[in-house]
């Protein structure tokens, strides 16, 4: 039984069903605004300057990146593992508090499910394009055996990750798609527009809402979080033994596949935070994203940011207690000090103690702090996965073939038409599809909306 009095009010306003269906579907009914415009005219900007990065790379090919001879893996391979980890917000957000039955995930899970799938989509074409020729893609995708005596690299880590990645796209799109069924019918049945009907009817798949529908929903939402789960700490540990299995010093560490997945939950946190609050912003959502929301992912947040700090402790520990003199270069000479300084302590403040000022309760109600505090979270798991991949490769066992790594207009280009196609993904999202589970919501309205029951007893 939720306690309002104890937990707070989740919904605000007192609301009825048809205001929560009115107020949820107001956006998608309303004029385009013109910030919708502006940003999406800035995300195909991006997106068009990123197709000139990919043009680039395949035409001329990987040279056109700032790699090298130790730097084999550059900006592609940081903002893969980057964006793989704001894809497990959605999953983890959804499926973990699913199945802890937390009802205040009921108005954030879905924009949070939402970024999972472009940010899956987004981290899916490095391993590609990292490849140089993308025209022999096929390689690293299982066939049988018809060219003779060539087979398949099945130990490549890069095997492991199309395998991941698409496994966890399909169940992260099935799992989102699913939950949206209720709130088509919903659209189907309240619009007046002839072709909305009929498109949104067929993505309905026919729903009528009875008894045996719910039940059915309900179980088949339940099956597959319990399915997915695993998928959350499968997909960034196989991502983390692209690193592990190496030799190469600061790689070779068994504790990377759960730093890996706490670093992912992290980020995928901290960026679902920035979302909600721009997306109550933008909408008005207030009363279905109130401060307690946002309290509650602040609250997560502190925790994991004490865990990641207590990685990079370990990590440090553990190359100074090993007395392997590559490790303690690399921890102390390379990141602690040395070229990639700032890197590693923006990574440290950002990751570890910014986001412990989260313990004071002035600045989780200050929303704008709040905001400030998320973008420096992801900022700083950026740079966690820069100081990964970089400092490690550009100062390896040879001091005769140390380099130094810059990225190329290229490969920011790259990068900038993935961020041009999340943020369109993202604001396309917010405007033809119900940015808030409007089934989910009414579902805990009468138990987590009012004191009504608590003051008329007193």
């Amino acid at each position: 039984m939720y306690n309002t009095r104890v937990r707070g009010i989740l919904i605000k306003g007192d609301k009825t069903y048809s205001e929560v269906t009115r107020d949820v579907l107001r956006p998608m009914d309303a004029p385009m605004p013109k910030w919708w415009y502006i940003t999406a005219f800035i995300a195909i900007s991006a997106m068009i300057w990123g197709v000139w990065g990919f043009y680039n790379t395949i035409t001329t090919g990987i040279g056109t990146w700032g790699l090298n001879n130790n730097v084999a893996w550059g900006w592609a391979i940081i903002n893969f593992v980057w964006w793989i980890g704001i894809g497990h917000a959605g999953t983890a957000f959804s499926i973990f508090l699913l199945i802890l039955r937390q009802k205040w995930r009921t108005s954030i899970n879905r924009a949070a499910e939402a970024m999972t799938i472009f940010a899956v989509m987004a981290a899916g074409l490095f391993p590609l394009i990292h490849m140089g020729r993308i025209w022999d893609g096929f390689f690293i995708f299982p066939y049988w055996n018809t060219r003779g005596p060539l087979w398949d690299n099945f130990n490549s880590p890069l095997f492991w990750d199309v395998v991941a990645i698409s496994t966890y796209f399909t169940a992260s799109f099935t799992f989102w798609y699913i939950g949206m069924i209720p709130d088509f019918a919903t659209i189907r049945e309240t619009t007046v527009s002839k072709m909305k009907k009929k498109i949104y009817g067929i993505m309905a798949f026919g729903w009528i809402g009875n008894a045996k529908s719910w039940l059915r929903f309900e179980t088949a939402a339940l099956l597959l979080g319990g399915l997915a789960a695993p998928l959350v700490v499968s997909v960034h540990s196989i991502v983390s033994m692209d690193f592990a299995v190496s030799v190469i010093p600061g790689w070779h560490t068994t504790i990377f596949p759960p730093y890996f997945v706490i670093g992912a939950i992290f980020s995928g946190f901290g960026m679902v935070l920035t979302l909600m609050i721009v997306l109550r912003k933008l909408y008005k959502f207030n009363d279905y994203v109130t401060d307690g929301h946002l309290d509650a992912i602040t609250r997560i947040l502190t925790f994991i940011s004490l865990i990641m700090g207590s990685a990079y402790l370990i990590e440090l520990f553990t190359a100074w207690y090993s007395g392997n003199e590559y490790e303690l270069f690399t921890f102390m000479k390379n990141r602690v000090t040395g070229e990639y300084t700032f890197a590693y302590w923006t990574m440290l403040i950002c990751n570890a103690i910014i986001p412990q000022f989260f313990w004071f309760k002035k600045i989780r109600k200050n929303i704008t702090i709040v905001f400030i505090i998320s973008l420096f979270i992801n900022l700083g798991m950026w740079f966690e996965r820069y100081v990964i991949v970089v400092t490690s490769l550009s100062r390896d066992f040879l001091p005769a073939t140390w380099a130094t790594y810059s990225p190329t207009w290229t490969e920011m280009a790259v990068f900038s038409g993935t961020l041009g196609l999340f943020v369109f993904g993202v604001i396309a999202f917010f405007r033809w599809v119900p940015t808030i589970a409007i089934s989910e919501v009414k579902s805990v309205l009468k138990e987590t909306t009012t004191l009504k029951s608590f003051t008329d007893e007193d």
